[in-house]
């Protein structure tokens, strides 16, 4: 939560002795007030756009997460990596079928279905040449991935890899690089 605003009110207040209710609409002071509550604002909108930015990736591992609970926090193989990779990827699959159906003939896709379309594209592009996840063939970054609890910065400490469908694996850095 930004808190420049407060700051300069807090120190506008301080210099003038008292509450801020009149100032000059061209002050100094409320040009201060005003530069303070433009980049609260625009600190704002940087962090709601990295949170919306983040969120496929989250999902992703609350996903994997819940898949080494069922399994009692204890490493997976391979296969069932690779079963767990596809149950993530098709998880669309129903949804966007339902919705092709509901469509009339003839009638363009509405604009959630291109986007579900697209989301799967990805996905299914991405399980084929590599899929990116925690590494949950290691014991040490299944038990980690317990105790996470949501928290981005948690995720450097643990070892990601890149699973491809033919069942190679390569290891991956954390944060993801987008090309």
């Amino acid at each position: 939560m930004p808190k420049t605003l407060e700051k300069a009110r807090k120190a506008i207040a301080k210099k003038r002795g008292g509450a801020i209710e009149a100032l000059h609409a061209k002050s100094r002071d409320s040009r201060r007030l005003h530069k303070a509550q433009v980049r609260d604002d625009r600190l704002e909108k940087m962090s709601e756009a990295r949170r919306k930015r983040d969120q496929p990736l989250i999902t992703r591992i609350a996903f994997f997460q819940e898949a080494t609970r069922e399994n009692e926090n204890k490493p997976l193989e391979l296969p069932a990596i690779q079963k767990k990779i596809a149950e993530f990827c098709h998880q669309h699959d129903e949804e966007y079928h339902e919705m092709k159906k509901a469509r009339r003939q003839g009638r363009a896709p509405s604009t959630k279905e291109d986007l579900l379309r697209m989301k799967m594209e990805a996905l299914h592009k991405e399980e084929r040449d590599g899929f990116y996840l925690p590494d949950l063939t290691n014991e040490k970054t299944a038990a980690m991935l317990d105790r996470w609890d949501g928290n981005w910065a948690f995720l450097t400490n643990l070892t990601w890899i890149k699973i491809q469908a033919s069942g190679r694996s390569a290891p991956a850095s954390f944060p993801p690089q987008t090309n």
